[in-house]
């Protein structure tokens, strides 16, 4: 018969591996994850697959495809995980500032930086990704889509908030939000040429929706 403290150990046991497992199946998971999302913002989410990721890792092919299952679940999920990092690293930083002309401001830099000293090997994940996804209806695109319109509309509110408190000239808050988004695309574009003067560009532009009423 066992003791008290022996049954103890065997009902915890069961319970501690599959803790184990999950906790190597999540670092597993994020390190495959990073991993795809530089990939994919060099040579796009069609350029993702079990075997490169394999290679690049030190994984299992097998390992990571238990855990996508699908070469669109291994996409949405690199989306996803874009999206999360973007967020970390462009998003949050700027709530600090107050709503308005301060926010969009700090948004703007942040996204210059994200940019400059890119978060992922080939720049800015959406441009990478938005070209080749364009003429692919389905859940990708969607995906992608969705996650840019959510960035434009951050530039719109900010924009918004910016003109009701007399900050800004009047503008049209969609229009202008479109407009430098086009122009930090760009910029991302004459980044990855080595244009040294991109920056400075770009707030040249910028700086003419921030002008005082």
């Amino acid at each position: 018969m066992e003791s008290g403290s022996d049954s103890a150990l065997a009902r915890r046991e069961p319970a501690e591996i599959t803790d184990k497992r999950l906790l190597r199946g999540a670092k597993t998971r994020q390190t495959v994850l990073r991993r795809a999302v530089d990939v994919a913002s060099v040579d796009g989410l069609e350029g993702l697959s079990f075997g490169r990721l394999a290679t690049d890792t030190g994984l299992s092919k097998a390992g990571i495809q238990t855990l996508f299952k699908t070469k669109e679940a291994l996409q949405l999920a690199a989306i996803e995980h874009a999206r999360d990092l973007f967020v970390e690293t462009v998003v949050e930083p700027a709530a600090a500032a107050a709503n308005g002309a301060a926010r969009l401001r700090a948004l703007i830099e942040g996204w210059l930086a994200y940019a400059q000293s890119p978060l992922f090997s080939g720049g800015c994940f959406w441009v990478a990704n938005i070209a080749e996804q364009d003429s692919r209806p389905g859940p990708v695109r969607d995906a992608l889509f969705g996650n840019r319109r959510a960035w434009v509309r951050s530039l719109e509110r900010e924009l918004r908030h910016a003109v009701d408190a007399g900050e800004i000239a009047e503008v049209d808050a969609e229009l202008a939000a479109f407009q430098i988004d086009a122009v930090l695309c760009a910029t991302n574009t004459a980044l990855r040429l080595e244009d040294a003067d991109a920056v400075r560009r770009a707030w040249r532009i910028v700086d003419g929706f921030l002008t005082s009423p």
